[in-house]
């Protein structure tokens, strides 16, 4: 690593990290539906068994002005000075197998000296795939499993969990010139792409969390405990489901999103069974239609917290 774009904060500790492990990377910044980047980020970080090896240097890679750090006024002088931070950890899965996990934000400058600092670490701890998540609102809706995009190098769990496969251009994260520079280069490496309820994309959906650790121990092989996201993602899904019940016409958005949804499904084991190949859950022109109906719903529910402010200990749906 090149020494000026990065402090090691335990020396002895990187130099005798084990290689061959798993590097999962989570980057806020890029799109997040359902705040997928962020709870993913403090989930894993939230565990004693992390531990911090380096620091990227703001001044290299950090827009101060975009992304101001915090400090905290106390009476008569400043403290807790907090900028934003970009590191490389060392941690524990739930049976004690280790990883590398590099957290924080995405640079805001440099990209191609960061993707090529990312695939020194690679290649340097011998890194067995790298793997990231993140998430994109779509007319889908949220009584249905979370389904991704996936890409990368490991087709087998493409066929077996990309959903939705789309020809399209679109804006690039430093995710994906680290994923493309990645493969291009060899590397396993496996990304994916969480198709969030468009009318939840606002909200801190833990749903979101819990996709995100089951792609990623599909990806890695590592094991991590969902059981308390889960038990969240059931108090969350009865308050959605009773704020919609109160309205008819998002009840019936609902149920034709559902109805699309399903098709797309039931047309995409046909095209398989038939091809022998998996198909995308549909086309992005295909789209609209729900997407209209999905824009419907999130304004409403949009509306109901706006009517409604004693329940704003509920999750917040829609822009809240």
């Amino acid at each position: 690593m090149d020494k000026s774009l990065y402090s090691v904060v335990h020396a002895e500790r990187l130099e005798r990290a084990p290689r061959g492990l798993p590097l999962i990377i989570s980057l806020e910044g890029f799109s997040d539906a359902g705040n997928a980047v962020d709870q993913l980020m403090d989930h894993i970080l939230s565990d004693e068994s992390m531990t911090l090896l380096a620091e990227f240097s703001n001044d290299v890679f950090l827009d101060y002005r975009a992304r101001r750090p915090t400090i905290t006024f106390i009476k008569d002088h400043l403290a807790d000075y907090q900028p934003k931070k970009l590191s490389l950890y060392l941690g524990e899965d739930e049976i004690g197998e280790p990883f590398l996990f590099l957290a924080g934000y995405e640079p805001d400058f440099r990209w191609e000296t960061f993707v090529r600092e990312v695939s020194w670490i690679v290649q340097e701890f011998r890194v067995t795939v790298t793997t990231w998540v993140h998430a994109i609102p779509m007319p889908v809706p949220h009584t249905r499993p979370i389904g991704a995009t996936v890409s990368g190098s490991k087709q087998s769990l493409i066929d077996a969990t990309s959903i939705w496969q789309p020809t399209t251009q679109l804006s690039a994260s430093v995710g994906h010139a680290i994923e493309y520079a990645l493969f291009r280069a060899g590397h396993e490496v496996v990304a994916f792409v969480l198709l969030v309820p468009h009318y939840l994309a606002n909200t801190q959906y833990p749903h979101t969390l819990t996709a995100s650790l089951k792609n990623i121990m599909n990806a890695t092989g590592l094991l991590f405990s969902t059981a308390e996201v889960e038990a969240r993602e059931d108090a969350f899904a009865r308050q959605v489901t009773e704020q919609i019940r109160e309205n008819e016409e998002s009840l019936e958005m609902v149920e034709a999103l559902e109805q699309r949804y399903d098709d797309f499904v039931r047309e995409r084991v046909r095209e398989a069974s038939e091809t022998d190949e998996p198909d995308s859950l549909g086309e992005a022109e295909e789209l609209p239609t729900a997407d209209q109906l999905a824009t419907q719903l999130e304004e409403y529910l949009a509306r109901y917290w706006g009517e409604n402010p004693q329940e704003g200990n509920g999750p917040g749906i829609a822009g809240m």
